[in-house]
């Protein structure tokens, strides 16, 4: 993109940039008027922001173990921090000066909260209890038991006259402030509470659970409500946007959720963290959200949209493999979501999902004919699909193993599949019924495919050779010895004279597919290829790999012609088209997008590819953008362009606004 001189007041890129700390981030809140947020981390320390420019502004140390929790009090002037060296700490909010030291838990403190007054602080502990401490002198105050094991999360009511306990007994327990009287027991997760919080009323209660669900309690009477069910791990840290009208949810599934916290119905899911999410909190203002994780991040989204990685269209995980139709007018793509996708290739328009699948999908094909589509899974299974109705065919099944590679042969009659049970299997497209079994690897088969003649089957595996096959006998023919690790794609030229092959070695290399002698060898990847592709013509070879690049090369020179960046995962399959408009190839990528290039060919033997759309990406890409004399430009858009790789050094200090 050239944005050279662009007045970018106001522009959003659809997310926000991401703070890195040097240990795992643990819990965070923001100051009461929103000017600053704090984070607890599991090295002891609370690191405090300024969210104006998202700079830290100091460090408050003193604990001697990990930082469980840290609240600001409702003035803003203190904040109480708690740890596993048994203590809850206060400190100076604007100084950074420590305050008294509350001793008296015999185990890890889990979690602190402040009274809406101010004057009152709650802790929950591994000693099972909720203990009172007066602000002002650290006076310690009623001990709150009752609970059979391990107090995680402390919340009061927006009056200040309940409070609400949630524990690894399953149960949350509701109290008097004052006097510390046990009030209703509320049941109904079936494993431990991690979180426990008051809607902005006070008229309900939430909770994250151990049983990966969020619930809704009437907080007057303890009723449940409606149970908030998406996570597929443990719900540690649950929130209400200030209005009460949202709420948002962090879990061990690296995701956090958003919620309609009346109905219960599930908004946008935020992708990003590569660990488990500890805690989640909305600014003062409800505008944002931010989230911290043990994988060392704090991670700012717009609590509207989501934004980024709330939107994606389609996959929900890795896409593992995409392929054209016969006809060139459709796409199909599997994943680790277990879906296989069918999209509009001009537009990227999704359609048609298939669900069969009980594990993650490694490979999908067309037929020859375009009507039927075959998938492999983990599973030990091979599915068949009606590619224009979506309906399912027959069940391949057979393999001891799970299935990494399917394939049709050029007349359609026949299917083949590797496994990692170390053999290839032969099937009827339309019966399903089971053929030949073709055994010779010593370790699994990670690909397998048919020459244009149908004449021959060539497969790669973890034994780090390809061997050819005979199709319609299934006698093991010539053995390609080279690579130095495992291959993990096998695929003939157009022409059928040719086989490639790309490895965990981060090698691609040619062989005669008549002689078996070795040609050329592609090398310039950092790490494995996971798919190669040749073009139409068979002039060029596309290959993705771990190292987050896609590599386009001349097949006769080995040279490489160009190489496309701004992936945020291993790219795992390439497929190519051509067509009176021009020539394209889609890619398959770990980040879940799928998208689609251009190959234009410039000069001789000099080549562009340009994108031509994507679904939704989870993550901005802008490496290479020009952005010489942009206006306008947020100190907190100039973080993330620079996390994108942006070059921005022509862009001066001046040259853009802080964040209000």
């Amino acid at each position: 993109a050239n944005l050279s001189n662009a007045q970018m007041e106001g522009v959003k890129f659809g997310e926000l940039p991401f703070l890195t700390e040097k240990r795992g981030v643990n819990c965070c809140a923001y100051s009461p008027d929103g000017r600053d947020c704090i984070f607890g981390l599991d090295d002891g320390t609370i690191s405090v922001y300024d969210t104006s420019t998202w700079t830290k502004t100091r460090t408050l140390q003193g604990h001697k173990d990990n930082v469980t929790c840290a609240v600001y009090s409702p003035s803003g002037q203190r904040i109480a921090s708690s740890s596993e060296d048994n203590t809850v700490r206060l400190w100076d909010a604007q100084s950074g000066v420590p305050g008294p030291i509350l001793s008296g838990h015999t185990n890890l403190v889990r979690s602190v909260a402040y009274s809406p007054s101010g004057y009152q602080i709650a802790s929950g502990s591994d000693d099972n209890t909720v203990r009172l401490w007066d602000t002002q002198t650290g006076a310690p105050g009623p001990i709150l038991s009752g609970h059979t094991n391990r107090v995680w999360s402390v919340a009061y009511s927006p009056s200040g006259r309940q409070i609400a306990s949630g524990s690894d007994d399953k149960t949350l327990r509701l109290w008097d402030a004052q006097t510390g009287a046990p009030g209703h027991i509320l049941s109904g997760h079936t494993n431990r509470v991690w979180s426990v919080v008051y809607s902005p009323s006070g008229h309900q209660i939430a909770s994250g659970g151990g049983d990966d669900t969020v619930r809704l309690w009437d907080a007057l009477t303890g009723a449940p409500g409606p149970i908030l069910i998406g996570h597929t791990d443990w719900v540690q840290s649950v929130v209400y946007s200030p209005t009460g009208h949202q709420i948002a949810s962090g879990c061990d599934d690296k995701t956090v959720r958003l919620w309609d916290a009346q109905t219960g119905a599930p908004g946008p899911i935020l992708s990003g963290h590569t660990n488990l999410v500890t805690g989640v909190v909305y600014s003062p203002s409800g505008h944002q959200i931010t989230s911290g994780s043990v994988d060392r991040t704090v991670r700012l989204w717009d609590a509207q949209s989501g934004a980024p990685g709330s939107t994606l269209s389609g996959h929900t995980d890795w896409v593992r493999s995409v392929v054209f139709s016969p006809s060139g007018h459709q796409i199909a793509s599997g994943g680790d979501d277990k879906k296989v996708r069918l999209w509009d290739v001009r537009t990227g328009a999704p359609g048609l999902i298939l669900s069969g699948h009980t594990l993650n999908i490694q490979s999908t094909v067309y037929s020859p004919s375009g009507h039927q589509i075959a998938s492999c899974s983990s599973d030990n299974t091979v599915r068949l699909w009606d590619a224009h109705t979506g309906a399912p065919g027959p069940v391949l099944s057979g393999h001891a193993s799970y299935i990494s590679s399917v394939v049709y042969s050029p007349s359609g009659h026949q299917i083949a599949s590797g496994s990692w049970d170390n053999t290839v299997r032969l099937w009827d497209a339309q019966s399903g019924v089971p053929g030949l079994i073709l055994s010779g690897h010593t370790g699994g088969v990670r690909s397998v495919v048919y020459s244009p003649s149908g004449h021959q089957i060539a497969s790669g595996g973890n034994d780090m050779t390809v061997r050819l096959w005979d199709a319609k006998t299934s006698e093991p023919g010539a053995i390609l010895s080279g690579h130095t690790d495992r291959v993990r794609s096998v695929v003939y030229s157009p022409s059928g004279h040719q086989i490639a092959s790309g490895g965990d070695d981060g090698t691609v290399r040619l062989w005669d597919a008549q002689t078996s002698a070795p040609g050329p060898i592609l090398s310039g990847h950092t790490d494995g290829v996971l798919a190669i592709a040749y073009s139409p013509s068979g002039h060029q070879i596309v290959s993705g790999s771990i190292d987050l690049t896609v590599r386009l090369w001349d097949v006769n020179s080995g040279q490489c012609l160009a190489v496309v960046g701004d992936f945020h995962g291993p790219v795992t399959s390439i497929a190519w088209s051509a067509t009176p408009n021009g020539t394209y190839f889609v890619t398959g990528c770990g980040d879940k997008s799928i998208r689609m290039w251009q190959v234009v060919e410039e000069d001789h033997h000099c080549y562009t590819v340009n994108l031509w759309w994507t679904t939704t990406p989870d993550t901005l890409s802008v490496s290479n953008a020009s952005l010489r004399g942009v206006q306008g430009l947020s100190a907190m858009n100039m973080r993330l362009l620079e996390q994108r790789g942006a070059t921005c050094e022509s862009i001066s200090a001046s040259s853009f606004r802080e964040e209000e």
